[in-house]
């Protein structure tokens, strides 16, 4: 079964930084374009960033700029660095294959920016 898990999330203050980490399991993790969700307050769902096996990546008008999406194969594993951080980036980040339905997603991490 393929299980992803994202970690890293926190408290943080307006225009601090945060790196969130996934680990992902699966044989096929090499070829996956690789995502990271949010899900807000309210339930809103939006995609943030994706990166493909050949390290192309996509980002969410609101974060480009500010957030930037990295793999390590090796570890099967996916980053996301925050930088610049804003209260309206609250939210739980999940980071699954792109495409996956919601229930597929795996265990999130909960980010807050707030003074």
């Amino acid at each position: 079964q393929v299980q992803f898990v994202a970690s890293g999330g926190g408290l943080v203050q307006p225009g601090g930084s945060l790196r969130l980490s996934c680990a992902a399991s699966g044989s096929k993790f090499t070829i996956w374009t690789m995502a990271w969700y949010r899900q807000f307050p309210g339930d809103r769902r939006e995609l943030v960033a994706t990166i493909s096996a050949s390290r192309l990546t996509t980002y969410a008008d609101s974060v480009k700029g500010r957030f930037a999406v990295s793999r390590d194969d090796t570890k099967k594993e996916v980053y996301l660095q925050m930088n610049s951080l804003k209260p309206e980036d609250t939210a739980v980040y999940y980071c699954p294959k792109a495409g996956s339905a919601y229930d597929n997603w795996g265990q999130g991490t909960q980010v807050t920016v707030s003074a």
